[in-house]
């Protein structure tokens, strides 16, 4: 009888397929996680596209935008608030316009009401919207309350060394002189000397609605003090450092500008987080002059640079009208921008400095096309 040989894999080929295998694994893993991120960034383009719509019915009930904080009684104008803990601010305001009515009921605006406010705790600062948090976004629980945190963030303008508060939304004008520690800021004192302030409609926008941005992202603050370095470390985005140079407003000075954002990306890699860390997005229903870090942020660094604390802060960590409080996210080179006219567009981390100061701004003048960034 002949016997038949059994055909198998010897050890050499066995090692080969392994290799082929490891090989394809490693060349599919990264497509994979790229295709997820694309899904997540569209995700993020939809949930921006949301508010820019919500901003645009707001106005036509309103006829102005949404105030950054501000008086709700009488949506869209009025005085400020300041009374309480960090006021109702602009998210609030809009939530009748994207399916969110009935938290807007349920929202105290009392004089004394504001996010901290014990009806408010229960209610509206204890929810958790999912379309206002980035799909990218990696931390789970917030800062403060651990389902009130917020991946968008209002512009409210370019750098104040030129001119304060000349984003779309900004905070109403006057009802600060007798509130203690705030009457040393000309423009919350409502003393005048700013025309930048106050209720306004599309019409004041004049440098374009479709060149002037509205709404962007900022990652999540870290909850608690936690030692994160400059550098390459991604947390070091989530948390603000404190600068030896001062920032004075209203100057008409692009070139303090300059110089506060070089020395903000000229940080030293030793240099430790201010403390305390977790404001940024730590709240998205409330907000007050000296803690935009909230839910605002301005065009002084650009997307994705540190965030910076002037020597003269107002707000100090938890963020100024002077400081750079610096637009953000995990997306791959560059942040999603969602401008005044509603569209959605992503910016990239090397933009010019000049073009960001530009489009942060709605009435300085400034002549940007949409190849420019």
């Amino acid at each position: 009888m002949r016997l038949r040989s059994r055909s198998a894999f010897t050890l050499i080929e066995l090692l080969v397929v392994i290799a082929i295998i490891a090989v394809l694994i490693a060349l599919l893993l990264p497509a994979v996680q790229a295709a997820r991120e694309a899904a997540r960034r569209a995700q993020c383009v939809n949930n921006l596209k949301q508010l820019g719509l919500a901003v645009h019915n707001y106005v036509s009930s309103n006829n102005a935008l949404p105030p950054l904080w501000g008086s709700f009684a009488n949506p869209g104008y009025g005085q400020p608030l300041d009374q309480g803990g960090w006021p109702l601010n602009w998210a609030v305001s809009i939530l009748p316009y994207f399916e969110q009515a009935n938290l807007y009921n349920a929202s105290n605006n009392a004089v004394n009401g504001g996010a901290w406010d014990n009806a408010n705790l229960v209610t509206v600062s204890s929810t958790k919207i999912n379309s206002l948090i980035c799909p990218s976004e990696s931390i789970k629980t917030g800062p403060w309350v651990a389902t009130a945190f917020t991946s968008y963030h209002a512009n409210m303008g370019g750098p104040a060394s030129n001119y304060a508060w000349t984003g779309p939304i900004v905070p109403m004008n006057g009802g600060y002189s007798g509130v203690p520690g705030h009457a040393n800021i000309p423009e919350e004192a409502g003393s005048g000397t700013t025309s930048n302030l106050g209720s306004f409609g599309f019409e004041s926008v004049t440098d374009g609605t479709s060149s002037t941005a509205m709404f962007s992202e900022a990652l999540v603050g870290l909850n608690g003090y936690i030692s994160v370095f400059p550098g390459t470390n991604p947390n070091a985005l989530r948390v603000s450092y404190q600068t030896s140079f001062t920032v004075n407003w209203d100057i008409g000075s692009y070139q303090q500008a300059q110089q506060f954002v070089q020395a903000c990306q000229a940080m030293a890699g030793t240099t430790p987080p201010t403390n305390p860390t977790q404001w940024s997005g730590a709240c998205w229903d409330g907000d007050h002059a000296g803690t935009l870090h909230f839910n605002a942020y301005n065009h002084t660094n650009t997307p994705n640079g540190l965030s910076c604390v002037a020597a003269n802060s107002w707000g100090g960590p938890p963020g100024g009208l002077n400081d750079a409080i610096t637009a953000t996210s995990l997306h791959p080179g560059g942040v999603n921008i969602c401008f005044t006219d509603g569209s959605v567009r992503f910016v990239k981390n090397s933009v010019g400095l000049q073009i960001w100061w530009a489009i942060g701004t709605r009435n300085q003048g400034e002549i940007v096309s949409s190849d420019q960034y």
